[in-house]
Parts: structure tokens; sequence; C-alpha cells
């Protein structure tokens, strides 16, 4: 379990230093912000969505090597999915990073995703790993304003 760990270190910290899709959309359809209160992690979500599918996305903002991972890792999962099946990855990563035991007995399945699953046992930081999803959820949603993990 050690080396998982330390894998899961290491795809966290090479997500944080070259973040996947970290730029604006010029051709966005949907913009989202979100907004971390408890340590100041903010994001701006871009997406170009077409017949119910992602074409695109891409994000900018700051934050804690978490949460800018987390969106690195979110942005290069849904990228080319479905609406839906970013929905049902969004399930299964707030799952995962609230600890429910069905959405993490099985990390392998979820690839580099189950980087994100130490987040867990500190969950001061569960928010810092979730904003880009729920950011991105509110995106898929079309909601109006800020999202916020508060």
């Amino acid at each position: 379990m050690s080396d998982l760990r330390d894998l899961y270190q290491e795809v966290i910290l090479e997500h944080n230093n070259k973040p996947r899709n970290f730029r604006v959309l010029a051709d966005a359809n949907r913009k989202q912000e979100g907004f971390n209160p408890l340590c100041g992690d903010r994001i701006q979500l871009y997406l170009r969505v077409e017949n119910g599918q992602i074409k695109d996305i891409g994000f900018q903002g700051s934050g804690c090597a978490i949460s800018k991972a987390s969106a690195s890792l979110m942005t290069s999962t849904v990228k080319g999915k479905s609406e839906a099946e970013a929905v049902e990855i969004f399930e299964k990563v707030h799952g995962m990073l609230a600890g429910q035991t069905e959405h993490c007995g099985d990390l392998e399945s979820m690839g580099r995703l189950g980087a994100l699953s130490g987040v867990c046992e500190f969950p001061a930081r569960v928010k810092c790993a979730s904003l880009a999803w729920h950011t991105l959820k509110s995106a898929l949603e079309n909601k109006d304003g800020v999202t916020s993990t508060e």
C-alpha cells in the first residue's frame, strides 16, 4: 500500500506542477466560477459542450496543490465524455473523497483519479479536492453564480 500512496503523491505533484488544460477556453459556451472560502482556492472553469458532449475544457485559478491537481485530473478525465458520463464520474469521485466505501473499494478502476483517494483522511482538504468537481457539476447544470464549497 505504501507504493500505491507514493505513486498517488507523485500524480498529485505532477498535476500541480504541470496542470493539464490550464488555460482560458476562448470558444467556451459554459463558464463557472468556484470558490473555497476555507482556504481561498478559486477556479474559473471553461467548457465547450456540443450535443451533450464535453468537446473541450480548461481552467484557470489559484489554490493549493490538491486543488490544482484535482482540477487538472478532472479536466483530463472528462474531456471527450458525455455530460451524463461526467456526472457519473463526479458521483464516484465525490463518494471517494467523502470516504464512502462503495467508491473506495476498487481504486484501480478509478485510474489516475485514485490519486485523490487519500484526501478523505484529511477532512480539511476534502473541499480543496472537490472544488473543481462541484464547479463542473454546476457548469453542466448551467447554474448561475459562484459555486462554493460551503
